[in-house]
């Protein structure tokens, strides 16, 4: 026997959009994705873990490639993830994968060094046990059975894991370099395990079982050719595959920072912890577009505006001004982008149902497509066309993914979806 967290057909008599989003707290998203996000971003990438690193005289190229070998789970993860559609509710599966995460973090962290074979294995499995925090974060808000829990749901989710990946990495640096080095393991372990706590508080689903091992299968198979193998389904896996709003210019705009006049201690605010204040509270913004107006739209018309903020660092003068005018714009908007990507993946994905954990993670491990050839087409602009190139490159492209899927699904789109 298994059971399933689903939506749809159960609740035959509920309307979609007609509950209070209050009542299914969709803010607490924004709070059980702290675990993944503190492994994945406060430790692993652009996290604790390079500076600490650079402390035990491991070479820049050997901590790059740890780091490389680390960041994979974050888009193979849809290979073990569906296992939070089964045996478990989705929220048990979060808080043992949170667990796990800290106590083998915790582990990796007491190794004598970074770059051992024991601490590598050890961090490899933290990020994978932190990954079924995702699935189980996406299932769940699939099953939300209002539009616009949804919406706030994504907002907040995207604003949780910018805030606590950057806070994290704050809290962990300054307590090394404050002498508690001893002390760090234990830090880690707890940013990671306590915000777990908050899936006690996660909306509560109707838990349907199911009759035997070949309905499984049916409804499964059902719920994957309902989402994938269909016309409706092409326009929002190009979405998905598209390179609008991607954010991949965060990470390389400090490299032309000095050309616009501006030093280090200010680029370490604008990009760093000040940067991910911008992303979050733009996440947060999102949560104010009316959930009348369609997922895709939104968030392309999002994607146009993130990057006519380029155009600030292309067109405009090389000072400072344009440099923190643009940055912020672009950081803003790109939270904004982040949290309706999330909104876009959820229209995507449909009702949660039984597979709802495994295509969500399907659908979202799309999303990282973009991002690794635009940082590479960026890298090309910027190498081709001098410091204007690089935030070109990324405004054409953006603008060009974002204006011909917003003609799609305002035209042919909403004509598909009113039937």
């Amino acid at each position: 026997m298994q059971e399933s967290e689903v939506v749809g057909v159960e609740f035959e008599g509920v309307e979609q959009g007609t509950l209070p989003v209050g009542s299914e707290r969709p803010w607490v998203f924004g709070l059980m994705v702290a675990p993944v996000s503190v492994v994945a971003n406060g430790v692993i990438q652009g996290g604790i873990l390079a500076y600490l690193m650079s402390r035990q005289a491991i070479s820049g190229l050997r901590a790059s490639q740890i780091i490389s070998l680390l960041s994979l789970p974050t888009t193979i993860y849809f290979l073990w993830s569906p296992m939070t559609d089964f045996l478990l509710r989705r929220r048990t599966w979060l808080l043992l994968g949170g667990v796990l995460a800290a106590v083998l973090m915790v582990l990796a962290f007491e190794q004598r060094r970074l770059d051992s074979t024991s601490a590598i294995v050890l961090m490899f499995l933290s990020a994978c046990c932190a990954q079924l925090v995702v699935s189980s974060c996406g299932g769940m808000m699939g099953a939300l059975r209002s539009e616009g829990s949804k919406r706030v749901a994504s907002g907040f989710y995207q604003a949780g894991s910018l805030g606590f990946g950057a806070g994290s990495v704050f809290v962990l640096v300054m307590a090394f370099e404050r002498g508690h080095a001893r002390l760090l393991p234990l830090i880690a372990g707890a940013m990671i395990v306590v915000p777990v706590l908050f899936a006690l508080a996660a909306p509560k689903q109707e838990v349907v079982r199911e009759d035997g091992f070949v309905r499984t299968l049916r409804r499964i198979w059902e719920e994957f050719t309902e989402t994938f193998v269909h016309w409706r389904a092409v326009p929002y896996t190009l979405t998905m595959l598209f390179p609008m709003a991607t954010g991949a210019a965060v990470g390389l705009l400090t490299g032309v920072a000095k050309s616009y006049g501006v030093g280090g201690q200010q680029v370490a605010w604008m990009n760093g912890l000040g940067g991910a204040a911008l992303m979050a509270v733009g996440s947060l913004a999102a949560t104010l577009i009316p959930a009348r107006f369609q997922a895709s739209v939104s968030y392309l018309t999002v994607g146009l505006v993130n990057a006519a903020t380029l155009g600030v660092l292309w067109l405009g003068p090389l000072d400072q001004m344009t440099y923190y005018v643009g940055i912020t714009l672009y950081l803003f908007t790109v939270g904004m982008a982040y949290a309706l990507f999330t909104a876009v993946v959820l229209e995507f994905l449909g009702n949660s149902g039984k597979s709802g954990s495994g295509r969500y993670s399907i659908i979202n491990s799309m999303g990282n497509v973009p991002v690794v050839y635009m940082l590479a087409l960026d890298g090309w602009g910027g190498n081709r066309w001098g410091v204007r190139g690089l935030p070109a490159t990324e405004a054409v492209m953006g603008s060009v993914g974002a204006a011909l899927l917003l003609g799609y699904f305002l035209t042919y789109g909403r004509k598909q979806r009113r039937a």
